[in-house]
């Protein structure tokens, strides 16, 4: 697996950009960092997310976390090399000649539709048992990524809440100049970690995380194509020749 170094440059970039933008405009980095402020706005968006999300759910989006820095190997012209090749041995040996590289094979969803292929099955039938696993699989991805969209949504609206929480201890301490400011800065503050971390990391994630999931849904919509295609006794080179297209 390879670092996404465009998803560390990016972070990077956005937030020095922030913190450059209130330098240059006089501020300074101690006026950002408020506690209080970063235990209403995550912790509230925390709670949110588990309240929607079951368990499971919520486990594979922070496993999936990890995606945005280093995804998950995509080895496309290796896995056209690998079908091309069964399918050589298919018409040389016949279809047992891949029983062995079946039993082989690392990958659970390949060695499915390959022992499906072995076993004499009808390219129909491969092609709609594999859909459909594809189906169940990229809809359990794509729920995880949306756990960052659906932080991104209600990360503002907690913001908003926090900025209202300082409002409120302000106008309990009109009295008390001393008090003023504390209650003033959660307040302006709060509104930043909410619109920040929605529009800088939550969603951006999300977003990232749904590309990642389009492009692994891709490669084994190419195993199904060639897999269906072996178990119909295609030629090899029109088999490389249909599968070339996921390449670009």
């Amino acid at each position: 697996m390879k670092m996404d170094v465009l998803s560390i440059f990016g972070i990077i970039v956005a937030f020095m950009a922030i913190v450059g933008g209130n330098f240059i405009e006089g501020g300074h980095l101690s006026s950002l960092l408020q506690f209080t402020a970063f235990i209403i706005v995550i912790g509230g968006t925390l709670g949110a997310v588990l309240l929607q999300s079951p368990l499971s759910i919520f486990m594979q989006a922070a496993k999936m976390g990890a995606w945005v820095f280093v995804p998950p190997s995509q080895k496309l012209e290796q896995q056209l090399e690998e079908l091309v090749e069964w399918s050589r041995i298919a018409r040389r040996e016949g279809l047992l000649g891949l029983e062995r590289i079946a039993e082989d094979l690392g990958v659970e969803f390949s060695r499915k539709g390959l022992q499906m292929v072995v076993d004499g099955s009808e390219p129909d039938s491969v092609r709609k048992i594999l859909e459909l696993d594809l189906d169940i699989y990229e809809q359990k991805l794509m729920h995880g990524a949306k756990v960052y969209e659906a932080a991104g949504g209600y990360a503002p609206t907690i913001g908003i809440i926090g900025a209202v929480m300082g409002l409120i201890h302000v106008m309990e301490n009109l009295a008390d100049p001393s008090k003023l400011g504390a209650g003033i800065a959660v307040a302006f503050v709060a509104t930043i970690y909410g619109v920040g971390s929605a529009n800088l990391l939550f969603l951006p994630i999300a977003s990232k995380l749904k590309t990642i999931v389009h492009l692994q849904v891709t490669g084994r919509e190419m195993i199904i194509e060639g897999l269906a295609s072996i178990a119909d006794g295609e030629n090899p080179k029109s088999i490389e020749s249909r599968l070339q297209s996921y390449l670009t």
